[in-house]
């Protein structure tokens, strides 16, 4: 199905609209997203924005202050739409076509808790000496402070075993979260 969608859409190459594009789709995730995360909406899985475009322009539209980049205390560059930004993506709008405004719309509003996982709910893994791996599992409450709201080290016997923790980490974080949470903090 995800194949049939790219087909469906095609790249556009009007430079305003595909800056357009970029502003409506900050606009409807409603987060600061990473760039690989917007290349991945953007062309990847939808083909509205051919790569070096969605690369160029995104920059561009970070010079037109349209767009702010922030780096988090991990190093990973963010973007998101500013007020003038906004304001611009108000005043032409009606440019996006009709169809395309509602495909980002419908898009964005199915995947947002994917994409916002996936940058919130972070998983790595690393050989230990024994052997062994370990699993470091993390949930960031915001990528701009030092320490996140949640982490977590388990050793897995094997590197299969650590890679399907930290696939499994995506969808299960926020209910480990909640358990351990209730176990061991008393609220009253």
């Amino acid at each position: 199905m995800e194949q049939k969608k790219k087909e469906e859409s095609s790249v556009i190459y009007d430079p305003m609209i595909c800056k357009l594009i970029l502003l409506f789709t900050l606009d409807k995730m409603e987060f600061p997203l990473t760039e690989k995360t917007i290349i991945d909406i953007c062309y990847h899985r939808n083909n509205w924005v051919s790569y070096m475009d969605c690369k160029d322009y995104l920059y561009k539209l970070v010079d037109a202050n349209l767009i702010y980049k922030a780096v988090g205390r991990d190093g990973e560059e963010r973007f998101n739409i500013t007020y003038d930004g906004r304001n611009c993506l108000s005043h032409f709008y009606m440019k996006i076509p009709n169809p395309l405004r509602e495909q980002i719309t419908e898009y964005t509003k199915a995947n947002r808790m994917h994409f916002k996982r996936s940058q919130e709910y972070v998983s790595t893994y690393f050989k230990s000496e024994d052997g062994s791996y370990i699993v470091v599992l993390k949930i960031r409450s915001d990528t701009f402070q030092d320490e996140p709201l949640f982490e977590v080290k388990i050793k897995a016997p094997s590197r299969q075993s650590a890679i399907e923790a930290c696939k499994k980490w995506q969808e299960q974080a926020h209910s480990a979260y909640e358990s351990i949470y209730e176990l061991l903090i008393e609220e009253n």
